[in-house]
């Protein structure tokens, strides 16, 4: 398994020698390393824990210094955990960077959705809209949702106006187009969410490339 924590550059395009145009998303890797390996033996799974990106001394807690502390690496903004049954490949205190990926690799991209703040439904949902002839009083509103005298409710899930975005969302099986080892950089084909300088995972596919 091999995966990464990196943010979000932004979308650019790349020709290939036949003219053809292909967007992509630029996620740039930071420094990532090593920090701790759980097993079935002692946690009940097998995984990785990675730390990455700068942060100042005094944004750390204890329990987090005294966890990087005795991995013997210097604190980190950001910590994941990745399961993988391959652990003898990764050491603690080992750097990971952007050449275990290679050009024709399929990744699973996790970030955070751009957070939209409070939507109606035909922006939230995608509802339609009613008649915008003079007098109707039904624009973008959500309709009927009570179930007349029984049961006397709104049923819950029901679709309606609220919070939209800022929520973890995955893309999966995104082509890696290139990798820059020099800059550190990954270029997948399509997007991704969040926005730009945003933190996200790259890790690899669990679905079969098509």
């Amino acid at each position: 398994m091999k995966f990464l924590i990196g943010k979000k550059v932004g979308m650019t395009q790349l020709f290939d020698e036949n003219g053809t145009v292909t967007p992509v998303t630029v996620i740039q890797a930071m420094p990532n390393v090593v920090v701790q390996k759980k097993s079935v033996e002692t946690d009940g799974y097998n995984a990785v824990q990675v730390a990455s990106g700068d942060v100042k001394l005094n944004r750390v807690n204890k329990p987090t210094k005294g966890h990087f502390e005795k991995a013997n690496v210097e604190p980190k903004k950001y910590l994941n955990e990745f399961k993988t049954d391959d652990l003898d490949s990764y050491e603690i205190g080992k750097e990971l960077n952007v050449t275990i990926f290679s050009e024709g690799d399929f990744v699973d991209v996790v970030g955070t959705s751009k957070g939209k703040g409070t939507q109606g439904v035909v922006t939230r949902h995608g509802f339609g809209r009613g008649r915008e002839t003079h007098g109707s009083k039904f624009h973008r509103m959500p309709g009927g949702m009570g179930a007349a005298t029984y049961p006397g409710k709104v049923w819950k899930n029901h679709r309606m106006a609220g919070k939209t975005g800022n929520e973890r969302v995955t893309v999966q099986n995104l082509l890696v187009v290139r990798v820059d080892e020099e800059r550190n950089l990954i270029f997948v084909k399509g997007s991704i969410p969040g926005p730009k300088r945003g933190k996200v995972t790259v890790k690899e596919t669990v679905k079969q490339g098509k």
